[in-house]
């Protein structure tokens, strides 16, 4: 391992060698025996994460090293969170919960030049700046660590596509049986209600001149 990185992996509930794995590496491993919940792992790293530049990869998806140097580049040269060019598969009949949500949000949050990228696919990379301004805890719901990342005006780009729909067959199959659908686009309405509570019962957008008031 380069003396300059810090690998962090976060086990919690694994029985698939992970732990014997990351070790042999040399990695840095924060250790649960329990599952902590859907993304909950991204915090805790993010807590013990000691650098500038902070990457989040999936255990379970092989991506080349070359990609995620475009990711932590993109950092290095001014970008705040550099985002997976992946929007998911849209022109279909009945187009994903997840993608119609997070193509919503953006779309709330003026920036539907994002499509549907977001914080909640992997790989992703933030700045120690964004970690400050965002905080680790909230890291744990994406699309609220998302919103709050544009609404700090912080620099929020899309940088390379890695389609990580197609990377883990395995957890499509797990989809099928217990879909995480309904946690993820929960997340992406905390990221609303977060949005609304900062800036007006609009979202920001305006009324023009309709007088609510002749008709109360």
């Amino acid at each position: 391992m380069h003396p300059h990185v810090e690998v962090i992996v976060v086990v919690n509930g694994s029985t698939d060698g992970s732990l014997d794995i990351a070790r042999k590496s040399g990695a840095k491993v924060i250790l649960y025996d329990h599952p902590l919940g859907h993304d909950v792992g991204r915090s805790l790293g993010a807590r013990e994460a000691q650098g500038n530049i902070l990457l989040f990869i999936d255990a379970d998806m092989i991506i080349p090293a070359a990609k995620l140097r475009v990711f932590v580049d993109a950092v290095a040269n001014g970008v705040d969170v550099a985002l997976n060019d992946y929007s998911g598969p849209v022109k279909k009949t009945v187009v994903h919960g997840v993608i119609l949500a997070k193509h919503a949000l953006n779309a709330l949050l003026g920036r539907s030049d994002l499509e549907g990228a977001s914080m909640t696919a992997i790989p992703h990379a933030m700045s120690r700046r964004a970690l400050s301004v965002i905080g680790a805890s909230a890291l744990s719901v994406p699309p609220l660590a998302h919103t709050m990342a544009i609404r700090e005006g912080l620099s929020v780009k899309r940088v390379i596509h890695v389609n990580v729909g197609k990377l883990n067959p395995m957890r499509t199959k797990r989809e099928r049986k217990n879909s995480l659908e309904p946690i993820i686009v929960g997340d992406h309405l905390e990221a609303i209600h977060w949005w609304l509570r900062n800036t007006d019962s609009r979202g920001g957008y305006e009324d023009e001149v309709r007088q609510r008031w002749m008709v109360r």
